[in-house]
């Protein structure tokens, strides 16, 4: 079974493609049941449909092609609750020949372009698109059907809005820390004007700078430079914030009187057509007031700005998406949300600090990011945090609301460094219509047959708190729900969703069991969008071979390491390795092949032999070895892999090693020591480092300068390959991977030495002139004979 070819066409992972129909069985299994579901992937064959979907009247399920349709009544039973439900008028030309594409076997994922503006929005403008007047097997060919990147099919103008359509805005609120050095500054403020050129007319902008005050501009004051202020040491409420500002008061009275609320025309939130002079001549005027005094660290208050930038778009009543983006360079030292004192004396938290108790200011501040997160996902507003400094800035407490709003986070050393403008201009680009690549205020929900219940999700995702009978007790990570708030979301984001069995009627082996994930989101042009999954497998006995035919070892992996770090965050990190160790040891006893009290003749099938591999590479990773990482960076470590799909999940568990020789084009090898030879280079991937190693005799070669002797041609070349891999690599992926040239015994060899697996160290009898790794750690083949030796045991 290919497990990637299946997910090319459903976009989802499974853990276990058969799920065993008592919990009994379930328990058995070890790795929970679960789905990676990456709601946008982008797909070769995904039809947009200009028409409403049809929705069962009973469980909210959308026809899918698992549906019994009934041609001559028109009526089609859901296969989730059995429930019968009549077709519209608009599918009066249903039957055999003349299928809707929602219908195709082969559409199990396929994409609703909602024709009307949200209730909540404005008035309602549908124009009565409907199947057999938007789109029919009938009337369009397959053929002529969108692939790719969705487009419209039918009933939109040029561009794929469709006329006379009025909906709403993004928002975008930046947010400056003035305490940058001179030339820090400079970038930024260079970088915030090219990104004001390329946003769309209508956008709304806003722009707030703080150091020990903050200061919200009002762009529609073209006289001189207008702001209102708020201390920078205050808490200042939602309500508090509307007021100072003056946004709240016409909004009230209106909603007093009965009539609907009307959105001000604010200064402090316009659209780019109407102020982009006045931003540029703010931005350029942004710049330090406070004082510095010697021994201490700026006056920033990041939290109280974070507030206000929250408080103004709730305000506004913008909560159709908006975004707000902090730019910072140092850790708050003033107000709610502070993270050190500013007296240099005072250093900035440890991990061992905050397992020792001794980070003062650290619970508080995470308290007060915590509530800022409900707000955000209240009023559908996404956080992103740029951080460039060699120090700590406090990522580690903005990592709640950043990553439950789905926002970026970037930690880097400079603003003026490639990697920043990279990061920034990635997420401001704009498709082929001239949309922006963005996809705000998004929802997903979950609809499965009576015998499964859902457990939760991790990843960037808030619980909504809605229960129905497909709601399990059992909670894990965000639970308690059929359904989840995103504030964004990107074709490569990755939920991960947990499920158990309900035996109250077991179900019959061989029987099959659905899912169905319904996202809805507005799309780059704010309007709405819902794409329908729907996936179908089958229950098995306890013990079938189907069950061990459909593991998914990578998905597995990757699943257990998004609850190693929801454990970790809660848990000692000894304690963490104690829960994988134990359930490492009773999967291996439970699926392995082997004579009791034998470790020798322990075997494990291929398609669960990787899986301890993961499982060592995980224990030895950053994400659970803290050692030499700041919280700073294993908050971001954690947010990134809390998001990224199964391949780039696997890549940052167990890094990709390369070798590059003069044998032939570059193969894979082993993440050993081994690996590194003197006359070979290695090209390493571990997701967020890309490291060039040059052997001993190529990086002699390469100082004397042979590879620019046209006799030695095939020198140049090897040198050239793995960097432009590299550079494909770095690329590729946002935010961008440092990348690390460096030769054997080097310093910066350290990069790949600390990942590699040390099968030959300080202590190995026979080295055979092999590069020795100086360490305590286990190999990976003494790990494995101590897992048979615990696995066989009685």
């Amino acid at each position: 079974m290919d497990f990637v070819e299946l997910e090319a066409i459903e976009g989802l992972r499974w853990s276990w493609n058969a799920w065993p129909t008592t919990k009994n069985g379930v328990s058995s299994l070890v790795i929970p049941l679960s789905i990676m579901c990456t709601p946008l992937m982008q797909s070769t064959e995904l039809p947009l449909l200009p028409y409403d979907p049809q929705i069962c009247t009973h469980c909210a399920a959308v026809l899918n092609p698992y549906a019994r349709v009934d041609y001559l009544s028109r009526i089609w039973d859901c296969p989730f609750c059995y429930n019968r439900n009549h077709f519209p008028i608009s599918y009066s030309g249903i039957g055999e020949t003349n299928l809707p594409a929602e219908l195709f076997p082969t559409y199990n994922a396929v994409e609703y372009k909602i024709d009307k503006v949200d209730s909540k929005f404005g008035s309602n403008l549908h124009l009565g698109y409907g199947w057999s007047n938007g789109f029919s097997s009938s009337n369009v060919s397959l053929s002529s059907m969108s692939v790719g990147t969705p487009r419209n099919i039918g009933g939109a103008g040029a561009g794929g809005e469709v006329r006379g359509f009025v909906g709403p805005v993004p928002a975008f609120v930046f947010v400056v820390d003035a305490c940058m050095v001179e030339e820090e500054l400079r970038a930024v403020k260079n970088e915030l004007l090219l990104v004001v050129e390329q946003l769309p007319e209508n956008a709304l902008v806003g722009l707030i700078a703080f150091d020990a005050m903050v200061r919200v501009y009002d762009l529609g004051f073209s006289d001189c430079s207008r702001v209102v202020v708020f201390h920078g040491g205050r808490e200042v409420s939602s309500e508090q914030t509307q007021q100072f500002l003056g946004i709240c008061s016409t909004k009230w009275g209106q909603q007093q009187l009965g009539k609907t609320p009307v959105i001000q025309k604010l200064g402090f939130l316009l659209p780019v057509s109407e102020c982009e002079f006045n931003f540029t001549t703010a931005i350029e005027e942004i710049c330090s007031l406070a004082v510095v005094m010697p021994g201490h660290r700026p006056q920033r208050c990041t939290g109280a700005a974070t507030s206000v930038a929250v408080g103004l778009l709730e305000g506004c009543s913008v909560n159709t998406g908006a975004r707000i983006m902090i730019f910072t360079s140092g850790p708050a030292t003033l107000g709610p949300g502070v993270v050190v004192d500013s007296d240099l004396s005072d250093a900035i938290r440890t991990h061992g600090d905050l397992i020792n108790g001794h980070a003062p200011n650290y619970t508080k501040s995470c308290s007060f990011y915590n509530q800022l997160s409900q707000r955000l996902s209240d009023a559908s507003v996404v956080l992103d945090l740029f951080a460039c400094s060699l120090d700590q800035v406090g990522a580690a407490e903005l990592k709640g609301p950043v990553e439950s709003s789905g926002g970026f986070m970037m930690l880097g050393e400079l603003f003026e460094s490639d990697q920043f403008r990279k990061c920034l201009r990635q997420i401001f680009s704009s498709d082929e219509d001239g949309h922006l690549k963005m996809y705000f205020d998004a929802t997903i929900e979950v609809v499965t047959t009576k015998d499964v219940r859902i457990c939760g999700a991790l990843g960037p995702c808030v619980s909504l708190r809605k229960k129905n009978s497909i709601v399990s007790d059992r909670e894990i990570g965000e639970g308690g729900t059929y359904k989840w708030k995103l504030g964004t979301l990107t074709n490569r984001t990755c939920i991960a969703f947990f499920f158990e069995v309900c035996d109250e009627q077991r179900a019959e082996p061989g029987s099959a069991f659905l899912v169905q994930f319904i996202t809805r989101y507005r799309h780059g042009n704010m309007g709405v969008r819902k794409r329908v999954m729907t996936a179908a497998r089958r229950w098995a006995e306890n013990k079938s071979p189907e069950i061990t035919a459909g593991f998914d070892q990578e998905t597995a992996a990757s699943v257990m390491a998004r609850l190693a770090i929801y454990r970790a965050e809660r848990f000692l990190a000894r304690d963490v390795v104690r829960w994988m160790d134990d359930s490492l040891i009773c999967f291996a006893s439970k699926f392995g092949d082997y004579i009791q009290e034998d470790p020798s003749s322990f075997r494990l099938s291929s398609n669960f032999s990787l899986y301890p591999q993961f499982m060592y590479y995980l224990r030895r990773s950053q994400f659970i070895d803290v050692f030499n990482c700041t919280p700073d960076e294993t908050a971001f470590f954690h947010l990134m892999l809390n998001r990224e799909g199964v391949v780039g999940s696997l890549i940052m568990i167990q890094p990709t090693l390369f070798q590059y020789s003069f044998d032939g084009p570059p193969v894979p090898v082993l993440l050993d020591v081994r690996s590194i030879s003197a006359d070979v280079i290695l090209l390493f991937d571990s997701y967020f480092n890309v490291v060039i190693h040059y052997g001993s005799k190529i990086a002699q070669w390469r100082k004397l300068g042979y590879h620019k002797d046209p006799n030695h041609e095939n020198l140049r070349k090897l040198l050239e390959a793995p960097e432009l891999d590299a550079q494909q690599v770095v690329m590729e992926r946002v935010p961008a991977p440092k990348l690390i040239k460096c030769d054997q015994h080097s310093s910066q060899a350290r990069f790949l030495l600390a990942k590699l697996n040390p099968s030959v160290t300080q202590n190995s009898t026979f080295i055979d002139g092999s590069e020795i790794i100086l360490t305590d750690d286990l190999s990976l083949q003494d790990f494995m004979d101590h897992l048979q030796a615990l696995s066989v045991k009685v």
